[in-house]
């Protein structure tokens, strides 16, 4: 489980503070892990965003879909929401939630790391992507997956995306309302192939 994992990969981390959210320690896998060469740090971002905006979370139920390195579900349990779920297929994603929940002095949330999209929608107040629009496929599942979820239980839905040319051209990008616009620090840039911005997006389906 997590705590084999996590004895697995100690070895292979560092702290870092290099990020748009300083007031977050989080472990970052070295490049010679698999998991962050293939999912590098990308929901800085929305965790900025909450951060800077407790009272989006503050009281809610929120799952951060796509967690990675928890980062998002971490400021989630900051800004004082009520119940926090992180998921994401990687079971890697699960050991870096823990760790860093506990780096700050945190219970780490629910981690679930099964294919959660298509299921029957659960009762959210809040969804947190962080760069799930990589993948035309992806993308268009997502878009029936977060209807449902916003029709069944008035979910909100906050988006964050660097500017991928897969987001940008998606359909489901004219349904989106800007909220805030970072730019990346350098480190973060390299990491994301120099894409300079990152951006938080509201879903509103009725626009």
């Amino acid at each position: 489980g997590v705590l084999k994992g996590r004895s697995q990969h100690s070895a292979e981390v560092c702290v870092s503070s290099q990020s748009l959210t300083p007031e977050l320690r989080l472990r970052l896998f070295t490049p010679s892990c698999r998991f962050w060469t293939e999912r590098p740090n990308c929901g800085q971002a929305l965790s900025r965003f909450l951060l800077d905006h407790p009272a989006v979370c503050r009281g809610q139920t929120v799952l951060d879909l796509g967690s990675g390195c928890g980062a998002s579900a971490i400021a989630a349990i900051l800004c004082g929401a009520a119940h926090v779920v992180a998921n994401d297929i990687d079971p890697m994603a699960a050991v870096a939630t823990h760790m860093n929940s506990e780096l700050n002095g945190l219970q780490p949330p629910v981690c679930l790391t099964h294919n959660i999209i298509g299921s029957p929608p659960a009762a959210f107040h809040l969804i947190l992507l962080g760069d799930m629009f990589y993948d035309q496929s992806l993308a268009t599942s997502l878009h029936s997956w977060l209807n449902r979820c916003m029709e069944t239980h008035g979910t909100k839905v906050l988006i964050g995306d660097p500017g991928r040319a897969q987001f940008e051209e998606h359909a489901v990008r004219r349904l989106l309302r800007p909220l805030a616009q970072f730019e990346l620090p350098d480190s973060v840039r390299e990491e994301n192939y120099g894409l300079s911005c990152s951006g938080v997006w509201s879903y509103t389906p009725e626009l």
